[in-house]
């Protein structure tokens, strides 16, 4: 065989090769899609104090596993010591201001019992005198006289009433239903609930993650001091559009971690993305943005997949970990078979990459 001959049968080979492996990709991309832009995501929550104060004590270490509950760091309890000491005080300065209160209303009924008895006396002295001045047997002067002490006498009725009514609506219900009482309740709630506050605990199991927290550091209410990442395990996977036309939640998939090679783990399609950044057009009236482009081919859309990891490693991989998720749909056993081969061997890649 002449080296043209040769040389033309690697051309077709190649040629061959190149077409099978285009039609290969083609149909993998279809129907048993795998993608590298995957990473590992676990809840990561910001730890923040709920009260101001100073730092007495941290009690864990930067990347120690803790438990739900446990103590993370103290601050400083006296300021709030004192703060529900106050409280406690108000409430029995509300108790004495309600006594005084009650006496207050006691005497003022007492007082508007006088004036009706007043007042009832002074009415039945001015029939008298009506009666003696039809007869002249009193002056026209002590007969006004008389009326203007039954109306004073009634005025006074009416200010006792009001008074008394006054004094009912400043103490309000009484017992336990007192709002007064309840305010103070309500404030020694809250400072208990402060003073409580000064230990903060985790809210979740997980790993403390970026402590800087020294004793005799000042912290402020609101304010993220630590993060602690949880221990559940989210895996997100970005595919081309047109590869997930056949997929369907809770097919079956296979994971490659880039810090395992060599492993691959069994996983689950769980949720879709409803959309992406790109598609939220924001109210912020301005005329619409259209990107321009001089490409005539353009970037495919990637879309989000949610899976889990059947029986995921331990330790789990750090939050933002890589790994390649290979697709396996089980409708189509041919490429289940050749997507498990596809991933094997990308699994031993990653021993080199």
């Amino acid at each position: 065989m002449s080296p043209d001959q040769r040389f033309a049968r690697w051309v077709r080979a190649a040629i061959v090769a190149f077409c099978v492996l285009f039609i290969y990709f083609v149909l993998a991309d279809t129907y048993m899609p795998m993608t590298p832009q995957a990473r590992v995501l676990r809840p990561v929550v910001q730890v923040a104090p709920e009260v101001d104060g100073r730092v007495k004590a941290v009690a864990v270490e930067n990347n120690q596993h803790v438990e739900q509950g446990d103590v993370l760091f103290g601050i400083d309890r006296e300021p709030y010591e004192l703060a529900l000491h106050e409280a406690r005080l108000a409430r029995e300065a509300v108790n004495r201001d309600n006594t005084l209160i009650e006496a207050d209303l006691a005497e003022a009924r007492a007082n508007l019992e006088s004036a009706r008895s007043t007042a009832d006396e002074l009415k039945s002295e001015r029939r008298r005198a009506e009666s003696l001045l039809e007869r002249q047997g009193i002056s026209r002067q002590r007969f006004d006289q008389i009326a203007a002490d039954e109306r004073e006498a009634r005025a006074a009725v009416e200010a006792a009433r009001a008074r008394i009514r006054y004094l009912t609506v400043k103490l309000g219900e009484s017992g336990d239903g007192n709002l007064q009482l309840r305010q103070a309740d309500n404030d020694i709630e809250q400072a208990e609930l402060d003073l409580s506050r000064t230990l903060v605990r985790a809210e979740r199991a997980g790993v403390v993650s970026n402590l800087q927290l020294r004793e005799g550091d000042y912290v402020t209410r609101g304010q993220p001091v630590l993060a602690l990442v949880g221990n559940r395990l989210d895996l997100v996977a970005d595919l081309r559009e047109k590869s997930l036309r056949h997929v369907r939640e809770g097919e079956p998939a296979r994971v490659v971690f880039d810090a395992l090679p060599g492993e691959v783990f069994a996983a689950r399609v769980v949720s879709r993305e409803a959309g992406v950044r790109a598609g939220q057009i924001m109210a912020d009236g301005n005329l619409a943005d259209i990107p321009t482009t001089d490409r005539w081919v353009r970037d495919a859309q990637r879309v989000r997949l949610h899976l889990e990891v059947e029986d995921p490693p331990h330790p789990l991989p750090v939050s933002g970990a890589r790994a390649t998720v290979q697709l396996l749909p089980e409708a189509n056993p041919l490429a289940s078979l050749f997507g498990g081969l596809q991933v094997h061997l990308m699994s031993w890649l990653h021993y080199v990459y």
